[in-house]
């Protein structure tokens, strides 16, 4: 993947996305001791980042493909985010779901004219029921973080960000599935001026952290962590990017995530979901290491359950 690949893809999705703010805050600066530029993915269509993936991904579907349809497995956001951009383009989406997955979120894939197919919740069922609608429908299949066109659709919400601080010298991203770190090394990449990316990963959840130290992709035994959306793992086009691009990962406690999911929501004044202060908890664990610098963090998305807020 290269730098006109990531071009080609942010032109390619810009009428289908929404150019996201980037918010600033004196008291999380003097929190953090570093200048910290909040992407607020929150605000992207549907309310997460995932959209970008699932638009290009969509989009460069040939005619045949279109006509029999997509499917995916998703615990909420690119469930709700490959719903919308297939409806957008008038294709038909397959969505499997976990059964906890939040209710929330089975609302919006439906609301988006999502077909729901409900599943145990452990990776190996996610994947097992997927292949299965794939072989009923003939619906073409899209990882929700494991595929080529998603992770360059997630590296433009980097590209945005640097495009308006090109000095930054590092991002902090959270690490689920590897798509949204995969596009933001990428970027940072080939955009930055020396500029570094740094993993923020739950400790319920590690297995990009030692992942990196093993240097083959490691799985979780138990996921009991609040951000749901990050208990995915990586995949192997997503992995070697990370292994090369990404600086490090710091793994944080719930206690830290419930703290910073706090912060956000009190200082900034806008609604994210725990997934989204992961990289926010990374920064204010570290942060006698990034004192001073030019700091930004990907606030993934803000599909909150909030009758389920944990402050």
């Amino acid at each position: 993947m290269q730098k006109e690949d990531l071009l080609a893809t942010q032109a390619r999705i810009t009428p289908l996305i929404h150019r996201t703010p980037v918010l600033t805050s004196r008291l999380l600066n003097e929190i953090s001791g570093a200048e910290v530029f909040f992407k607020c993915e929150n605000f992207q269509r549907m309310g997460a980042f995932k959209m970008r993936g699932a638009v290009n991904a969509v989009l460069q579907l040939s005619e045949e493909q279109k006509t029999q349809g997509v499917v995916t497995h998703s615990s909420g956001n690119f469930a709700q985010a490959l719903a919308l951009a297939a409806q957008s383009i008038g294709v038909k989406a397959y969505i499997v779901m976990p059964e906890n997955a939040p209710q929330v979120k089975k609302d919006a894939v439906r609301g988006y004219g999502g077909e729901i197919i409900e599943c145990a919740s452990n990776p190996i069922a996610r994947e097992e029921v997927a292949a299965q609608v794939e072989k009923e429908t003939g619906a073409y299949f899209i990882h929700p973080s494991n595929d080529k066109d998603v992770i360059l659709g997630q590296g433009t919400a980097a590209m945005e960000l640097l495009e308006e601080q090109p000095d930054l010298r590092y991002i902090f991203s959270p690490v689920g599935g590897g798509g949204l770190i995969g596009g933001t090394a990428l970027a940072a990449h080939f955009f930055g001026r020396d500029c570094k990316v740094v993993g923020g990963e739950p400790f319920e959840a590690d297995d990009a952290y030692r992942s990196l130290i093993s240097g083959q992709i490691e799985s979780n035994d138990t996921t009991h962590t609040l951000a749901d959306g990050l208990r995915t793992q990586l995949g192997d086009i997503n992995f070697p990017i990370i292994r090369q691009h990404v600086e490090k990962i710091i793994r944080v406690e719930e206690k830290e995530i419930i703290s910073a999911l706090r912060l956000i929501w009190e200082r900034l004044k806008i609604v994210v979901e725990p997934s989204s202060a992961v990289a926010l908890a990374a920064l204010l664990r570290n942060k006698e290491d990034y004192a001073g610098q030019k700091v930004g963090v990907i606030l993934s998305g803000g599909n909150v359950d909030v009758g389920n807020l944990p402050f």
